[in-house]
């Protein structure tokens, strides 16, 4: 087996990412990849075992790790939590809603019953997402912040409620893009509603 090289590895996902917008997941193909890099299709599956992997790598993984340090930066203690909740809502929202994120969600869901795409990105994304925001409000919830419920539950209902205004209008292409401003005041409405259901009063 030849040893796998940076340069290549880069090669194959340029090729890759532009097959991938051209024709979409479902007709794209390892073959049309490797016809736009040469060498062997084993060469390219030594990098990329399947072309779910190789999409994961092209169009979600820069994405996930945007997501994922926007979560990561919840200030388990602040003294404001109201305040950290917005900030975190206001950064969160325009990642989940740009260009790029909406194509993965959109490629995902369609793909959902023909390949692994979706779980994939459920495991790869969601799940951890959960935990981390689930463990930022436990500590909210030892603190007195908020009312003792289940954390996971209480972390599904805020990721939620943030997306509850504007994620179905986005992904049937209803809004073509959302204004920060737009953004901000749904923020605001879904972490008051949070609040209200797991506040103290």
């Amino acid at each position: 087996m030849k040893t796998k090289t940076e340069a290549k590895r880069l090669a194959i996902l340029k090729a890759a990412e532009e097959v991938f917008r051209e024709v979409g997941f479902e007709r794209a193909s390892m073959s049309q990849i490797r016809e736009r890099i040469g060498g062997s299709k084993a060469t390219l599956y030594n990098y990329f075992p399947s072309k779910e992997k190789l999409f994961f790598e092209v169009m979600y993984h820069a994405k996930n790790l945007e997501l994922d340090a926007i979560v990561s930066a919840l200030d388990a203690d602040s003294e404001d939590l109201k305040r950290e909740l917005l900030q975190f809502g206001q950064n969160f929202l325009p990642a989940l809603y740009s260009p790029e994120a909406i194509a993965i969600r959109r490629l995902a869901i369609s793909e959902a019953g023909h390949s692994e795409i979706g779980r994939v990105c459920f495991e790869q994304s969601t799940v951890p997402m959960e935990k981390k925001v689930a463990e930022f409000l436990k500590k909210a919830m030892k603190r007195g912040e908020l009312r003792t419920a289940d954390p996971k539950t209480a972390a599904i209902h805020l990721l939620s409620l943030l997306e509850s205004e504007l994620l179905q209008r986005m992904l049937f292409g209803v809004l073509p893009a959302v204004k920060q401003e737009t953004m901000n005041g749904a923020v605001r409405r879904a972490v008051d509603v949070f609040l209200s259901g797991y506040g103290r009063g």
